[in-house]
């Protein structure tokens, strides 16, 4: 596979990721913590971080924004639910180091 394919690929791949996530605003982000050691934070940080690296002015609401596909602080008053003793509680033992 060619370099152009293989990133057409990754981003086709990236984009439905970022449409799941989209989808799936049952699932919290503290939820995604505990099992993967990332969320939607963790993607639109690492987004940012990429476009500044190409010399793209973005901030930490745009790059959140796009992950989000709204405004963080609409879709947390939609969406986001205060995390229980047990997922604080996972949290905490999945982020020891």
């Amino acid at each position: 596979m060619d370099d152009a394919t293989r990133t057409e690929l990754e981003a086709a791949v990236f984009r439905r990721l970022i449409s799941h996530f989209q989808e799936r605003t049952d699932v919290q982000n503290i939820d995604l913590m505990n099992l993967s050691g990332f969320c939607r934070n963790c993607l639109s940080r690492w987004y940012q971080e990429a476009a500044n690296e190409k010399g793209i002015e973005m901030d930490k609401p745009q790059a959140r924004e796009i992950i989000y596909g709204m405004p963080f602080e609409e879709w947390k008053e939609k969406y986001q639910t205060e995390a229980n003793a047990e997922q604080q509680a996972a949290f905490k033992e999945s982020h020891k180091h």
